[in-house]
Order: C-alpha cells, then sequence, then structure tokens
C-alpha cells in the first residue's frame, strides 16, 4: 500500500499527515464549514466535512473508478433530455452544517441546485462504491447523514467484491426499503426511473 504526505494549516497550526490508499483520516483540529471550505480551496488533495472534523480521502481502486463511470454512462444517457443532471466525485453535497460530501455518483432535479457549480444541496439519488476500509461508514454514520436530505429519494451501494448492488428507497412512512440485486438481474434505480443489467454495470471490471 502506497501513501502520499501532506499537510493542512488551521491559522498558525500545520497538521501533517500520510494518505494511505483506501483510507479516511481525521485531521485533527475542530474546523467550522467555512474554514473547511476555505481548506478546499487551497489544496489539491479532497476533504470532507462532518461535524467539525476533516477527512482526507484517498484515491480508489481501477474497479472503483470502473464502477462509477459505468453508473455515470447508465444513468447519463438515460436522463437526457429530462432536466435532470448526473454528477460524479469532483461535486459535493452538503447539509446545512452538518455535512459536505463526496459521493462517487448523484443526480439532481432541482433547479436550486443550479445556483452553485460547486456545492449540490438537493439530491434525488445517491450511489456510492464501497471500499473495505469505509463501507461500514457509509452503510452507517453516511447514510444516516444522507437521510438528513429531504430531496433523497434512493440510495445505492454498490460492492467491489461481487455483483451486488443494494438500493435503499425512502417509503411513505419515512422508513427506508433495501432491494438488493445480484448477477443474471435488472437492477432499477426507482427514483430516476431506470433499469439496466448488474453485468453492464460491473462490464471491464476485474469482479466475477
Amino acid at each position: 500500500m502506497e501513501a502520499s504526505s501532506t499537510a493542512v494549516r488551521k491559522g498558525t497550526v500545520q497538521y501533517n499527515y500520510r494518505l494511505p490508499s483506501f483510507v479516511m483520516i481525521a485531521i485533527p483540529a475542530g474546523f467550522t464549514p467555512q474554514e473547511y471550505l476555505s481548506l478546499e480551496r487551497q489544496h489539491t488533495v479532497r476533504h470532507e466535512y462532518r461535524r467539525g472534523l476533516v477527512y482526507a480521502m484517498a484515491g480508489g481502486s481501477d474497479d472503483h473508478s470502473s464502477l462509477a463511470v459505468n453508473l455515470v454512462t447508465e444513468i447519463n444517457v438515460h436522463l437526457r433530455g429530462s432536466g435532470c443532471r448526473v454528477l460524479s466525485s469532483d461535486v459535493k453535497v452538503n447539509y446545512a452544517e452538518d455535512f459536505y460530501y463526496y459521493p462517487d455518483v448523484f443526480v439532481t432535479c432541482e433547479p436550486r441546485d443550479d445556483s452553485d457549480r460547486y456545492i449540490k444541496r438537493y439530491p434525488k439519488m445517491i450511489c456510492e462504491v464501497l471500499s473495505t476500509s469505509t463501507q461500514k461508514f457509509d452503510r452507517t454514520e453516511k447514510f444516516n447523514d444522507y437521510k438528513l436530505i429531504d430531496t433523497l429519494e434512493e440510495y445505492v451501494l454498490v460492492s467491489q467484491d461481487q455483483m451486488r448492488v443494494e438500493c435503499f428507497r425512502l417509503q411513505p412512512d419515512k422508513s427506508w426499503q433495501l432491494i438488493a440485486f445480484e448477477r443474471g438481474e435488472i437492477a432499477t434505480f426507482k427514483s430516476i426511473g431506470l433499469e439496466v443489467c448488474v453485468e453492464e454495470l460491473y462490464r471491464g471490471t476485474s469482479v466475477k
């Protein structure tokens, strides 16, 4: 596992840390949302923000990248002319002053999201490609955070270990229903009306 070194300065204090692949590292200092956004403008390494903590984001695997690209491709073609947009991990999703995350893939259909090119606040669907070091967080704390977003209708988790796509769908009673799709099945993303073969999402990856 390779690692790179980087540094973050808060006021007169500089924090140095090493960044291994597939790891989220919390920088040991309390940050306001405004300080976090200033940090993002100054650094090439991306960071996520959650209630005062800032996390350095490491790079992913080739399969992680391919799965995200396949999702974006399928969704982008499907949404053409709909007024909705699919965006990738270069754009942040924010809720109040609680968090700023970089989802792997997400869809927004809200005109209110047109006002900021770098931060979106009204996603309809969010997709995360699971990694060994982050999947617990993606399934628990991050999912609970995303649930705070009123416009979110579907949360999708895509496995790198097997052909498995998990869709959590918001129900009328505000609960979330899990529907999983595996090899040989048609994955249905109800929030945007898309159906796609699971194998197509895994095309070009090493996942068998």
